[in-house]
C-alpha cells in the first residue's frame, strides 16, 4: 500500500495519550485514524512514540497507509480540515512502502519545560516550581544521564518484569530560555515514565534536597525506586530521527514563557 510519513504536532492536554483504545475520540491516534478513514476509506496509521495522557508533541511521526496514491499536499490539507484544533499535521512526505514510524526510528528526543514563575498563559505546557532552583547543579546531574545505564530507579513498577531497564541515552542537556529551565533527553527508546521521573529527580537537585552524587547513585542497578513523577504538562515529544537524519536544532522553548518588559511611566 502507498505509505506516507506524517510529522504531527499536538497539545495533549485533553487526550488520554497517543494510542487509540476504546473511545478513539480521546486519543490522538484515534482522531487521526478517524479523519484518514473519512478521506481515504481504508487507512492504517501508527506512531513513533506512545505519549501518555497530557503529554504534547511538536514532532511526532506517524506512517499512513492508504489504498491508492495521493498528493502529499492534499493529504495534509484534507486531514487538517477534519482534525480538532489541538492536532495539526505539519508535513506529509511519500515514504517507502515498508516504512514503519516506530520500528524504523533511530532515536527520539523529549523536551521538558520547567517554569520558574507562575504563568497565566502556559499552565498546560510547563511545570511551575515555586522554589528557587540551582540550574547549574541540575545541569551537572543531567550530564550524568548520558550513556548506558540501568534505569530501574526511574521506571514505573507496572513495567513487565521481563522488560529490560537498560537504556542508552545519547544526551541529556539543560538550558535556560526566558523564565524556563529546559531539559532535553535523547535516546533510542524510553521506559514508561522514565523522562518524567528523571525530571522530578533533577528538580530535587535544583531545590537542594538531593546532592548531584545522590542523583548519580540512582543510575546504579540496585538503586531504590524514585517515586516522584513530574506532571505530563511540561513534556513534549520534540522529534524522531530516522537513518540518515540528525537532530540539529538548538535547545529552545517549544512554548516560551518570558517576563514582560517593564512598563515605562508616562507623563
Amino acid at each position: 500500500m502507498p505509505t506516507y510519513k506524517l510529522t504531527i504536532e499536538y497539545e495533549g492536554t485533553r487526550f488520554s495519550g497517543w494510542q487509540a483504545q476504546g473511545n478513539t475520540e480521546k486519543t490522538v491516534q484515534g482522531v487521526l485514524i478517524k479523519a484518514a478513514k473519512q478521506v481515504f476509506g481504508e487507512a492504517d496509521l501508527g506512531g513513533a512514540g506512545r505519549t501518555d495522557a497530557g503529554v504534547h508533541a511538536s514532532g511526532q511521526v506517524a506512517h499512513l497507509r492508504i489504498r491508492t496514491p495521493a498528493d502529499t499536499l492534499q493529504i495534509t490539507r484534507k486531514l487538517n480540515d477534519l482534525l480538532p484544533h489541538d492536532v495539526h499535521i505539519l508535513e506529509t512526505v511519500r515514504a517507502g512502502d515498508k516504512f514503519h514510524a516506530r520500528h524504523d526510528a533511530v532515536s527520539r528526543s523529549y523536551v521538558y519545560q520547567i517554569s520558574t514563575r507562575r504563568s497565566a498563559f502556559a499552565k498546560s505546557f510547563v511545570w511551575w516550581i515555586k522554589d528557587a532552583l540551582n540550574a547549574d547543579a541540575m545541569a551537572r546531574a543531567a550530564a550524568a544521564v548520558a550513556g548506558r545505564h540501568d534505569f530501574t530507579a526511574f521506571s514505573d513498577k507496572r513495567i513487565a518484569a521481563d522488560e529490560s531497564r537498560i537504556v542508552v541515552v545519547e544526551g541529556c542537556e539543560l538550558a535556560r530560555h526566558g523564565d524556563l529551565i529546559l531539559v532535553r533527553i535523547t535516546a533510542s527508546h524510553f521506559l514508561w515514565k522514565m523522562v518524567r521521573k528523571i525530571i522530578a529527580a533533577l528538580v530535587e537537585v535544583g531545590r537542594g534536597n538531593m546532592q548531584v552524587e545522590q542523583f548519580v547513585d540512582l543510575l546504579e542497578p540496585n538503586a531504590e525506586p524514585f517515586r516522584p513523577t513530574a506532571p505530563p504538562s511540561g513534556l513534549f515529544l520534540e522529534s524522531v530521527v530516522y537513518p540518515g537524519e540528525t537532530l540539529a536544532r538548538p535547545l529552545t522553548a517549544i512554548v516560551p514563557v518570558t517576563s514582560p518588559a517593564p512598563r515605562r511611566s508616562g507623563k
